[in-house]
């Protein structure tokens, strides 16, 4: 008898305002209809916790998130094929180091991100829009980013960078994720078609310079912002 398939998790984890949520939830959707595969998004606990608490948290109740976190990230993958996470416990290790200095998160942190197959990181090219509790500020966006690259790359996590507008974001991402997908199952009708004419992709970028795997287009985005600030 043949062992289950293990559910395969994909990461989404970037600054602050970047469209992780968004894309979570249009990926899952998008990527269960065109594989058959059983998808799911799991949701962000800290954004239900800041809800429910009316606050952030203190930096006691940092190990707990990522608890929290981490249990629906199993629980999910033990009834589906494919899991899309709206972060992970990396998200709330930068975030206890950038706010409260403190890196006591990081080794668990790693270790548990470490089953991701892969970890989309969301490019800094989405206007920033208020969220309530969970915005800080655009100030926070660069040095987010950089603790997160930080730990992928000191880790040696495999990760792609996901950018664009509307639509665009959401195929960036499914470019980024076409060779781990495509050997899952069978493609249906149209399944990765543009994908494949363009034969597969490795699994991960190869890495390019010090601050992002894709230095042409990531480099001119940052000088564009800098020059528009």
């Amino acid at each position: 008898m043949a062992e289950p398939r293990q559910a395969v998790c994909v990461a989404i984890v970037g600054a602050e305002s970047t469209g992780k949520t968004t894309l979570a939830h249009e990926l899952a959707a998008h990527l269960s209809q065109i594989s058959g595969l059983r998808t799911t998004a799991v949701p962000e606990v800290l954004r239900e916790w800041c809800d429910h608490m009316g606050r952030t948290p203190q930096p006691h109740e940092q190990a707990a998130l990522v608890r929290a976190q981490h249990e629906r990230i199993s629980a999910a993958a033990a009834t589906h094929d494919l899991v899309i996470c709206d972060t992970t416990a990396l998200m709330t290790a930068v975030y206890s180091q950038y706010i409260f200095g403190d890196e006591s998160l990081h080794d668990r942190a790693v270790q548990l991100h470490g089953r991701m197959a892969h970890t989309l990181l969301m490019a800094l090219d989405l206007p920033w829009v208020p969220d309530g509790l969970q915005r800080d500020g655009p100030q926070v966006q660069q040095p987010v980013d950089t603790l997160l690259r930080d730990l992928l790359i000191t880790h040696r996590l495999p990760w792609s960078v996901v950018s664009g507008q509307g639509p665009r974001r959401l195929q960036s991402a499914v470019d980024a994720l076409a060779p781990l997908l495509r050997p899952l199952q069978a493609p249906r009708d149209g399944l990765f078609t543009r994908l494949s004419e363009r034969n597969a992709q490795p699994s991960a970028r190869s890495w390019r310079c010090e601050h992002c795997d894709d230095a042409a287009c990531e480099h001119l985005l940052q000088r564009r912002r800098a020059r528009g600030a």
